[in-house]
């Protein structure tokens, strides 16, 4: 099982800072010292015969993005699911925020912002509706609320579409109203499954830059997602391959994981982080596809 220590999370070397172009504030109290977002402690999770996640240990620090990368069946909608109340554990703990999810009082809720898997919007509303009315039901006050409206529509390119409705939106812009609606309430916490999916590349690059500029503000963000390439993005990565954790470090150490402790001189000469994946997978008695049914020989 791999290890889960809270201080694998790398140090920024210029210390947290803010951009002009955020509207998070920063969190009283921000820093090393604050509680881990969120503990899974032994965790299974068991759909009759199938196993959706084995023994799963893991810990969110707080003011850091955590990568669950893996194929789709690794585990990685099972995990952020029990993390929102949404399923509960077969076997272990799970705290977030210092409460069990599925007993989240009122005021723990409004500290989260979730994304799932499948968007469920109201095919009648607009967008600007839509995210307009989730940011009501977080009780922002409306010139506050305006204001976050209309910046996290710029952010996600959706000004142009902010009057039509959801129903007439291609699927991927869908998506980012989606996404819209789990930002625009500035939570101290963020559940992301996929956000990213069925994005073009460079709103990609825009998303993980709006998701990096609030976390130097204080926010946890726990993101999942199939694209292995976003590793690069995020402070500490955890892969998945049939509900097992295979590796749980930072981008680097993950390098360094898979390339045996070698040290890598180049920039240029760096693997992708597909081959580190599969490299990863192999190492830990698994096929590229991560079934144990074919272990490795």
């Amino acid at each position: 099982m791999a290890e889960s220590p809270a201080e694998l999370a790398p140090a920024s070397p210029d210390g947290p800072h803010t951009s002009a172009a955020t509207s998070a504030a920063p969190i009283d109290g921000a820093g090393p010292e604050r509680p881990p977002a969120a503990v899974l402690e032994g965790v299974s999770r068991k759909f009759d015969d199938v196993i959706g996640v084995r023994d799963l240990d893991l810990t969110l620090p707080s003011g850091k993005i955590l990568g669950l990368i893996g194929p789709s069946g690794s585990g990685k909608t099972t995990t952020i699911r029990m993390l929102t109340g949404a399923l509960r554990p077969s076997t272990g703990r799970v705290t977030v925020l210092g409460e069990d999810p599925t007993r989240f009082t009122r005021r723990t809720r409004e500290r989260i912002g979730y994304l799932p898997q499948f968007s469920v919007l109201y095919p009648e509303l607009t967008a600007w509706e839509t995210v307009d009315f989730v940011a009501a039901l977080t009780g922002t006050l409306l010139f506050r609320r305006m204001i976050r409206v209309r910046r996290v529509l710029h952010v996600l390119e959706l000004w142009d579409v902010r009057g039509r409705r959801v129903s007439v939106l291609s699927g991927g812009t869908q998506r980012r109203v989606a996404l819209a609606c789990a930002l625009v309430g500035d939570p101290e916490l963020l559940f992301l499954d996929e956000p990213t999916t069925g994005i073009d590349p460079i709103l990609r690059e825009s998303i993980w830059a709006e998701l990096a500029r609030r976390r130097d503000a204080g926010r946890t963000i726990l993101v999942t997602t199939q694209y292995v390439s976003e590793a690069e993005q995020c402070d500490l990565v955890v892969l998945m391959a049939d509900g097992n954790v295979i590796a749980y470090d930072t981008p680097e150490g993950m390098r360094r994981q898979a390339s045996q402790g070698e040290e890598v001189s180049s920039r240029d000469s760096r693997p992708p982080f597909d081959e580190i994946f599969a490299d990863l997978v192999r190492q830990n008695g698994f096929h590229g596809d991560g079934d144990p049914k074919k272990k490795a020989r």
